[in-house]
């Protein structure tokens, strides 16, 4: 029994379609439905029914679909065990944010790639969180304070973040000096999210309110330039601006508490090998102490 052909079943049971999993494993529908075919009649049972929205597993699809993950998963481990030192082949699919993935985490992504020339590297840039399992990511680099699930987390550095406006908007609205000033303020959220600054060794909350919501801290920046409102995000996306003077750092004696950078991954014994480097790699560009920006 080929194991590639293991591998697409997997990719298409978890996808849900053949167009899907042939866009995850970068090869044609064709091929992707030539192993298909292949191991169901070595199998002698259908896997998979196919319809004109995607694919949908059988009874015998859905028992088989674990026994696949499982022995796909110990083949690869083998293989990585088997490998020269120093070497890694095969595929990894990273999620990362977008926020600060590209200036940030691309770098040493590409240079782990250039590092590794038998590795093939995907990575998806989205503020989204996605969902490792289905959608078929061996790991995703997030940021912030992690919500309770079922993954794996490492954490691999700490990550400040800054208050900030533009002198424009605290021209015209003032500066908040404490925690509580902010309900007085228009803030710039990704959602209903609460804010946490320190007060000497006291962590204070804030439910802030606003009128712009952006799904990425990107865009938040770009509004508190305009003069929108204020905005809490990460150091590394305002440093340019509080450089430059287009954004102000605010309420000095209250920063928000440091937030982490963390690798997390599916459930499972040990993580692979090429999980374990990438890990490994970031750890050692982001797990110095940094000291906060103000």
């Amino acid at each position: 029994m080929d194991t590639e052909d293991l591998r697409t079943f997997v990719e298409v049971a978890d996808s849900g379609g053949v167009s899907a999993a042939a866009s995850r494993l970068g090869i044609s529908k064709s091929m992707v439905s030539r192993r298909l075919a292949r191991l169901e009649a070595e199998l002698g049972t259908q896997l998979l029914a196919r319809t004109t929205r995607g694919a949908s597993l059988t009874e015998a699809g859905t028992i088989f679909r674990d026994y696949a993950a499982r022995i796909s998963g110990e083949i690869d481990s083998a293989r990585e065990t088997l490998l020269p030192a120093g070497e890694l082949s095969g595929r990894l699919r990273i999620a990362a944010p977008l926020s600060f993935g590209p200036t940030h985490l691309a770098p040493v992504i590409a240079a782990m790639a250039q590092r590794y020339p038998q590795l093939q590297v995907q990575t998806c840039y989205s503020d989204q969180f996605v969902d490792l399992i289905a959608e078929g990511y061996d790991c995703a680099i997030r940021l912030g304070r992690l919500q309770d699930s079922n993954l794996i987390a490492k954490r691999i550095g700490p990550l400040f973040g800054r208050l900030v406006a533009s002198p424009d908007y605290v021209a015209r609205h003032g500066s908040p000096e404490k925690p509580e000033d902010l309900m007085n303020h228009q803030a710039l959220m990704q959602g209903t999210e609460a804010w946490r600054f320190m007060d000497g060794e006291k962590t204070v909350t804030i439910n802030p309110r606003g009128r712009f919501k952006a799904d990425n801290a990107v865009a938040l920046v770009a509004a508190a330039v305009a003069g929108v409102g204020i905005a809490l995000v990460p150091n590394g996306v305002t440093d340019e601006y509080v450089a430059s003077g287009a954004l102000l750092a605010l309420m000095p004696h209250h920063p928000p508490p440091p937030a982490g950078i963390y690798v997390v991954r599916p459930p499972a014994q040990y993580p692979t090998r090429k999980v374990r480097i990438l890990t490994d790699i970031l750890t050692e560009c982001f797990g110095r102490a940094v000291t906060p920006q103000a």
